[in-house]
């Protein structure tokens, strides 16, 4: 299952409520996610990364609340299923 979370950015100074991450988690592991991301970045315009959370394993970061787009993507790709 695959989840997509937008919040704000705790290490924004400036906390006007404008700025957020998306981030993925639950892909598949067999998944690259160093591909993924580019993928996204290049798709989206916008800045991300891969990091390795302790309890959720592999997470992507992305600038801003791309949820919408992130999970048509991942549906298109064939990453995940749309339910």
């Amino acid at each position: 299952m695959v989840f997509l979370v937008a919040a704000l950015d705790p290490f924004a100074e400036d906390q006007n409520g404008k700025k957020s991450l998306t981030t993925v988690q639950g892909l598949n592991k067999d998944y690259s996610y160093g591909k993924t991301v580019k993928d996204l970045k290049k798709e989206f315009c916008c800045n991300g990364n891969v990091f390795q959370d302790k309890e959720l394993g592999k997470v992507i970061q992305l600038q801003g609340d791309q949820r919408k787009k992130v999970a048509n993507f991942l549906v298109q790709a064939g990453l995940t299923k749309k339910d």
